[in-house]
C-alpha cells in the first residue's frame, strides 16, 4: 500500500524496554496497524548486537521470513570482527529514518540498547576521538583491568563515573579519552534535560513484572543453547569474532566461547548467561525509567489503539 498523506506528517515511534519483554512482537503489530491506516511504517533496529551478521540465536534476531513484509533497517550491518560505535549508529539510524520520513512513512525504532536508542531520540552530540590516546588507554586496560582505569575516572570526573558500569572497560576508556581532551560528561548517559530530536515522537515502554520477566529470560537462555548457539559461535570464530572488542563480549557469546575453550561446562555457561542477562535487564529498566517522554504498556497492548493515540 502506498502511504497516504496524513495531517500530522510522519511520526517517529520508539518501542523500548528490557530484553525479553516482547518489543519485537509489539513493533510488528504496531507497524501493521499503521500500515492498515495508510500511514506506512518501517522498523529501525536499536539493538547493538543485532547490528552484527551471524549473531542471530543469541540476540533473538527476527529472521526476514518472519518480518511480515515490513521493511527492517540496520540489521546485519557489521562483521563480528568490527566494533560498533554509537556516533556511527546515530548517523546511520537517523539517515534511515529521514529516508522513510521523506516518503511519508512512520518509523518505529525498536531495541533495548539504551545509549543507542537515546542517541536517535534525543539531542546527543558526541565528543571527538583521539585514536592515539585511545590506543594507549586500551593498552592500559589490557594490562591493569577496568577497575584501575575506573578509579582514575572517578577522581577525574565523578559525575561521568557515577553513570558508568565499572566493569565496562570500553565505556571507561571512552570517558577517560574525553576527559583528557578537556571535556566533561562524555555522552554515555542520558542528558539531565533531554531534548527530543523530533517533536513528533511517541516513546512506548514495554513492561513485565519482575518475576515473569526473570522466568522468561531464564527460559530464553536455555533455548539459545538448545537452538544451537554453540554452532553459531563456532561459525563466528571463523569470521573473526575474537578480533573485535564488542561482539565477543556480548552476553551469551562470551560464555559460549568460554565453553568451547573448556573454561566453562555447559551448565556453568548457561547459569552465568542467565545471571548476566537478569542484571542487564535491571540496568535497561533503570535507563528507560528516566525517559521523561515514555508511556509504559504491557507486551500484549492493543496496537490499534496505540496507533490511533498519536494520529
Amino acid at each position: 500500500m502506498t502511504p497516504v498523506a496524513h495531517e500530522s506528517g510522519p511520526r517517529l515511534w520508539a518501542i523500548v524496554g528490557a530484553t525479553g519483554t516482547g518489543k519485537t512482537d509489539l513493533s510488528l503489530r504496531l507497524a501493521e496497524a499503521l500500515i492498515g491506516r495508510g500511514r506506512g511504517a518501517e522498523i529501525v533496529n536499536a539493538d547493538a548486537m543485532q547490528l552484527y551478521r551471524g549473531m542471530d540465536i543469541g540476540t533473538a534476531k527476527l529472521p526476514p521470513s518472519e518480518r511480515r513484509g515490513v521493511a527492517h533497517h540496520l540489521f546485519d550491518m557489521l562483521e563480528p570482527s568490527e566494533d560498533a560505535a554509537v556516533a556511527w549508529y546515530q548517523q546511520a539510524a537517523r539517515e534511515a529514518a529521514d529516508d522513510a520520513f521523506s516518503r511519508g512513512v512512520d518509523v518505529i525504532l525498536v531495541g533495548g540498547s539504551g545509549l543507542y536508542v537515546s542517541s536517535v531520540l534525543y539531542d546527543f552530540r558526541f565528543p571527538p576521538r583521539d585514536e592515539r590516546l585511545r590506543a594507549e588507554l586500551e593498552r592500559e586496560l589490557a594490562q591493569h583491568g577496568a577497575a584501575a582505569l575506573y578509579e582514575r575516572l572517578r577522581h577525574a570526573d565523578p559525575a561521568s563515573a557515577a553513570r558508568i558500569d565499572p566493569r565496562n572497560g570500553r565505556r571507561v576508556v571512552r570517558a577517560l579519552e574525553v576527559v583528557a581532551q578537556g571535556a566533561k560528561g562524555h555522552g554515555a548517559a542520558l542528558p539531565d534535560h533531554p531534548v527530543l530530536w523530533r517533536g513528533d515522537t511517541t516513546v512506548i515502554g514495554v513492561h513485565l513484572d519482575r518475576a515473569e520477566l526473570v522466568e522468561r529470560l531464564d527460559r530464553r537462555v536455555e533455548g539459545m543453547w538448545a537452538a544451537g548457539l554453540l554452532d553459531e559461535v563456532r561459525a563466528l570464530r571463523d569470521r573473526g569474532v575474537e578480533r573485535g572488542t564488542t561482539a565477543r563480549r556480548a552476553i551469551g557469546y562470551a560464555q559460549a566461547l568460554e565453553q568451547l575453550d573448556g573454561r566453562l561446562d555447559q551448565d556453568e555457561a548457561i547459569a552465568q548467561t542467565q545471571s548476566l542477562t537478569r542484571r542487564y535487564a535491571r540496568r535497561q529498566v533503570s535507563w528507560f525509567r528516566r525517559y521523561p517522554h515514555v508511556r509504559w504498556t504491557a507486551p500484549d497492548a492493543d496496537a490499534a489503539r496505540l496507533a490511533d493515540s498519536s494520529a
